[in-house]
């Protein structure tokens, strides 16, 4: 019997709506303090600490320990695509007042998946890269081609530095919201990471959308051709 009945245990863990809450919020890729988990998840903060207690033991979620805080973050970007593949073929949340509305659609422009770029402007602008040479894309993912590598190295990323971490270095990931692949991986990582540090985006508090600055409105249309 090839079967593994341990895929029925953890999909059991992750389908539990509280658990499920607290997962999507880790999915902005940082590290949350219980409390925090808890006011997202809308659940009391000892009802946290025992969802998080069972998924720190799974390794679906890690634990990180300073002083008498601890903080929680999703175990690995394996897990993030997961959950991301639930988003995309789950039925979308009734918006029932102006703040949910506001809130769905910041999160459809702009926001992290994990530790890179996803909604409108992540697929836009792996597309646009698609377009410019850049990257060349195929049914099993995305590769950096030769034009690629001098467009980065010129951005400021060093494609050969990242090529050495111990993960994907470019992978297709799909856009719930948009239904298109977007850029993810050690590379899309590196890209979210430099557009923050040029102050293009900007990451919102207790939300996983991502707003962009007027400068970055500039930046992107002239590096990438990007009308947003």
């Amino acid at each position: 019997m090839n079967a593994n009945p341990n895929v029925a245990m953890i999909a059991t863990l992750v389908s539990e709506a509280s658990r499920a809450a607290i997962l999507t919020t880790l999915l902005d890729g940082r590290y949350h303090t219980t409390s925090e988990l808890a006011y997202m998840a809308g659940i009391e903060p000892q009802t946290a600490s025992f969802h998080l207690a069972k998924m720190v033991d799974v390794n679906i979620v890690t634990v990180e320990k300073q002083g008498r805080h601890r903080y929680y973050g999703i175990q690995n970007q394996e897990v993030a695509q997961v959950m991301e593949s639930f988003l995309s073929i789950a039925p979308p949340i009734e918006i029932k007042s102006l703040k949910q509305a506001s809130e769905a659609k910041a999160m459809r422009l702009a926001r992290t998946c994990y530790d890179h770029l996803a909604g409108n402007l992540g697929v836009q602008l792996t597309e646009s890269l698609v377009k410019m040479g850049v990257l060349y894309e195929d049914k099993n993912g995305f590769s950096v081609t030769e034009k690629g590598e001098a467009f980065f190295s010129n951005f400021q990323i060093d494609c050969k530095k990242i090529k050495k971490k111990r993960r994907s270095f470019t992978h297709k990931c799909l856009d719930w919201s948009e239904r298109r692949h977007h850029l993810s991986g050690a590379l899309g990582n590196a890209l979210l990471e430099r557009l923050l540090e040029l102050n293009w985006i900007q990451r919102l508090p207790n939300t996983r959308a991502i707003k962009i600055t007027p400068d970055g409105k500039k930046g992107l249309k002239e590096t990438f051709f990007l009308q947003i």
